[in-house]
């Protein structure tokens, strides 16, 4: 009798899941990318010529993951009835979108695909209605403060920030993308009239609008590097170039999220960005079957996880909100920050003490998580009404430190991803003691740069006698 209610429990619950009412998307895994007419040797028919000198200029070879996915295999899964809402060419994966759940049947059929996953549960999304936004926010609504930074000396001052400023590095000639939600109002507000914007791209289907009726939370991100407006408020990289990209669907929460993120990494990548901030992180969806455990914090894992190792292998420099889970019970990072090589910022107040939401680390495999911190408890942001306006979260902690390192990279630009990583982890005043909760601890980017410096010092020196050994043994000879 209980086998046969159990049964009944789980013939109700696929009911309901699959129910026609719905709309779905799954996530195709391929057993390969098909055949294709690119080469190794014509990197520029797949990718910008900065992208291709990044790799160049780290001694990072374009190989078979760089290639785009077939369009043969992509025609056949739209053949089926399927809507293409995200692919990633790294993973070799392609999300699908479908009114019909039994359409899953038809995707698993296919001779080139792996594995389908469950990505999404929606009703059909009807065209929202727009709402007009109030035009123009003035910069004579910010007040005028006493020194170039406004209010926003707040934010650099615990790194030590401003240092690189004054030595002339605000991250004049690094493009940096930021992969968030929307950027509401951003085209109206003066106090951001003046920031480079190279490209703007949404990922999320059927919700590309990130300038009106728009999530402010990529607004108040990107204010936080790239504000340049001296005596009001100056960010951390206010010279620098923006790629905006949003990815998140505040909608719902979904698996799906993770593909249009990592198709949002790619794109950056293949325009030939140098540092990515992404103040976005998941670990608990709306079906929880799907969500990750403490287990899966691997670096190996999370689906978002793996995109992000693979866009660290390709040059990027890419910096990651640690999450806000700490006063929870999951108290842990959130994918993709428990990945390897990217640099996971956790918060602190402005007495440079641990906001009590901070995530705390370690990772699964005990690595060093959060690697170290920035204000994250009251950092000075831009709203989309144009006003200063103080916030809280790591979301805001990670593009502080963000642009902090893109103007240190600016100042080394001989060095790898990897050692500007190592470098900003080892000018961190916990750096000898790493714990679980401040990581490597608040890096100083004085000493940052001198430590920088001194690296290209001793590679300059170790390349000079490698020569010099080298002239010896040919005269030798």
């Amino acid at each position: 009798m209980k086998k046969n209610a159990l049964l009944l429990g789980l013939l109700i619950l696929t009911i309901s899941l699959f129910s026609q009412d719905y709309n779905y998307k799954f996530r195709l895994t391929l057993k390969d990318k098909g055949q294709t007419s690119y080469s190794i040797d014509r990197p520029e028919e797949f990718l910008s010529l900065k992208a291709i000198e990044r790799r160049h200029n780290q001694s990072l070879s374009v190989d078979s993951t760089d290639f785009p996915i077939s369009e043969t295999y992509l025609k056949k899964i739209e053949d089926l009835g399927g809507v293409i809402v995200a692919k990633s060419r790294w993973l070799g994966t392609v999300a699908v979108h479908c009114s019909d759940s039994a359409m899953v049947e038809d995707f698993k059929a296919l001779p080139f695909v792996s594995d389908v996953l469950f990505v999404w549960k929606g009703k059909a999304l009807a065209d929202e209605p727009k709402v007009d936004s109030v035009k123009n926010y003035p910069a004579s609504e910010v007040i005028a403060f006493g020194n170039d930074y406004g209010r926003a000396i707040d934010n650099i001052k615990p790194n030590n920030g401003q240092i690189l400023h004054e030595a002339g590095f605000k991250g004049k000639g690094m493009d940096i993308a930021i992969i968030d939600a929307g950027f509401n109002h951003l085209n109206e507000i003066e106090l951001l009239n003046n920031l480079d914007i190279k490209g703007v791209k949404g990922f999320v289907y059927q919700n590309e609008d990130m300038f009106s009726n728009a999530n402010q939370h990529g607004l108040n991100v990107l204010s936080c590097i790239g504000t340049n407006k001296p005596m009001q408020f100056i960010g951390t990289a206010p010279e620098a170039s923006f790629w905006l990209l949003g990815s998140e669907d505040p909608r719902s929460e979904f698996p799906i999220e993770e593909d249009y993120w990592t198709a949002a990494m790619e794109y950056a990548d293949s325009v030939g960005v140098s540092v990515v901030n992404t103040s976005l992180g998941y670990n608990n969806f709306d079906s929880p079957a799907t969500s990750y455990t403490h287990d899966d914090l691997d670096g190996r894992t999370a689906f978002i996880t793996r995109a992000a190792n693979r866009a660290t292998q390709k040059g990027l420099l890419v910096v990651i909100s640690g999450g806000n889970s700490g006063g929870s019970e999951w108290e842990k990072i959130t994918p993709p920050s428990d990945a390897f090589n990217v640099l996971t910022v956790g918060a602190i107040q402005r007495d440079s003490i641990i906001a009590p939401f901070s995530s705390r680390g370690f990772t699964a495999d005990l690595r060093v998580k959060p690697d170290v911190m920035a204000l994250g408890a009251g950092s000075i942001v831009v709203d989309d009404k144009g006003l200063v306006d103080r916030k809280s979260g790591t979301s805001f902690s990670s593009p502080i430190m963000c642009g902090m390192v893109a103007c240190l990279w600016q100042a080394l630009p001989s060095l790898t991803n990897i050692e500007i990583l190592a470098i900003v982890r080892g000018a961190s005043d916990n750096y000898d003691t790493p714990d679980k909760d401040y990581g490597y601890g608040i890096p100083n980017m004085e000493l940052a740069l001198k430590l920088g410096q001194g690296l290209i010092a001793q590679k300059e020196k170790l390349k000079n006698a490698t020569s010099d050994k080298k002239t010896r043994k040919l005269k030798n000879e």
